[in-house]
């Protein structure tokens, strides 16, 4: 059986995910067989792997790290945020369903024998598993029949690093108060504690590195430097969704929806000399861009509500009506059609008119069996298109053609587009 270790952070974007990967390399290099793990991962990011099965990015970016093909086993529950108080949750690569935090909160605990046999297969595998927490461990709300942090490191006995970021500052706060909020227990698997994204002299660092081994009894383990590291972000934590300016010379504006989902799909964007771009939530933020892109979204229908009150639509129609051009993703893109209907309750059971310029109009349903589907149909860029997109009983999305008649209008009315294939 496979040796292994956790990473545990005192809070969300601690640097967990890339102290993980770090040491994935690390062993690698070392000449050991390793493998990233985290048993529930949250995050609207997410990648496809090879066999048609959903994970979460940051394992993937591990995976890569240590040498190997990205493998649910890695992230066995990703739960994809669809309101402020419900997921999607995904188990082993495939949907669950769909459900209510509280909903969630009761029966997490029968997913453990999934997160256990993902773990031992992964650990007769390879000589080391490199373990991510999430969040903090001393969420003392959420601690009862906890699977992700010091529950999950006392069903694979697993010695845990506590990661701080001194960034924004409070770094001995954090850390003397997560482990003083810890059962006694708990504390005890803590190995050392890790000070993470420091810049500056680490000589005026550590008499308080001291202070705090005296108060915790915990030794610390080592200072990481400031890293900007571009790997691929998971969710709205993002520090790239906080760009609101650059000084290249093509200005692309990607609306902030506030369940923006694979917005990392634009980062090559990014790379490009001559294409800037800088994401948007407010009326005056929007300016006057070469281009706008309206993104993916989880939650199709409430973030086009959001956009209508925020006053964001009525701008972008502005926008394009005076010739800039718009592109919609995924979700944004289905804001663009003439309507957009929920007759089975998917997202919130309403039809809204929407965006508008693409003659396609979208449907979420159910069958019979509750699989979820969204179909399209319309003309876009002077084509015909029939098309829905199906989970089956298993979970897996596919796109497929309904029909290939075509038909040529003159022009397409309301916002210019792109030509989106």
């Amino acid at each position: 059986m496979a040796k292994c270790i956790m990473i545990q952070g005192t809070m969300s974007g601690a640097g967990k995910s890339l102290l993980v990967t770090a040491l994935c390399r690390i062993f690698r290099e070392d000449g050991y067989r390793v493998a990233p793990f985290k048993s529930q991962n949250m995050a609207l990011n997410s990648y496809i792997t090879k066999d048609g099965l959903e994970m979460g990015r940051a394992q993937v970016a591990q995976a890569e790290a240590a040498g190997k093909e990205p493998d649910v086993r890695m992230n066995p529950i990703l739960l994809k945020p669809t309101s402020d108080v419900g997921s999607q949750v995904i188990v082993n690569g495939r949907v669950l369903g769909t459900y209510r935090a509280g909903e969630y909160f009761k029966m997490k605990t029968t997913l453990i024998p999934d997160i256990l046999h993902a773990y031992k297969s992964l650990a007769a595998e390879n000589d080391i598993i490199v373990i991510e927490g999430a969040g903090s461990p001393a969420e003392i709300n959420l601690k009862a029949d906890d699977i992700v942090n010091m529950g999950l490191a006392k069903l694979v006995d697993a010695p845990v690093l506590l990661v701080g970021d001194i960034n924004p500052g409070g770094v001995f706060a954090q850390l003397y108060g997560t482990i003083a909020l810890l059962e006694e227990d708990e504390r005890a698997r803590i190995a050392g504690t890790v000070i993470n994204k420091f810049r500056g002299d680490v000589e005026i660092l550590k008499p308080g590195l001291k202070m705090l081994e005296e108060l915790t009894r915990v030794p610390c383990l080592g200072v990481v430097p400031y890293t900007d590291a571009d790997i691929d972000d998971e969710d709205s934590l993002s520090s790239r969704l906080l760009t609101s300016s650059h000084e290249k010379v093509i200005d692309i504006a990607v609306i902030r929806l506030p369940r923006i989902s694979n917005f990392t799909d634009f980062a090559p964007l990014e790379e490009h000399p001559a294409l800037g771009l800088r994401y948007v939530n407010r009326r005056d933020e929007l300016g006057n861009p070469d281009m706008i892109i309206l993104p993916g979204t989880k939650s199709t229908m409430a973030d086009l509500r959001w956009l209508r009150e925020s006053g964001l639509e009525s701008l972008i129609l502005k926008k394009a009506d005076a010739g800039t051009p718009v592109l919609g993703v995924c979700g944004g893109y289905q804001m663009l059609g003439v309507s957009l209907m929920d007759p089975d309750g998917v997202e919130s059971g309403q039809s809204l008119g929407v965006v508008g310029g693409c003659q396609m109009n979208g449907e979420s349903i159910k069958n019979s069996e509750g699989v979820e589907s969204i179909q399209s149909s319309g003309v876009l860029d002077g084509c015909q298109m029939n098309g829905v997109s199906i989970k089956d009983s298993e979970g897996v999305e596919s796109i497929q053609p309904k029909s290939k008649e075509a038909s040529y209008p003159s022009e397409l009315p309301g916002m210019g587009l792109l030509p989106v294939s």
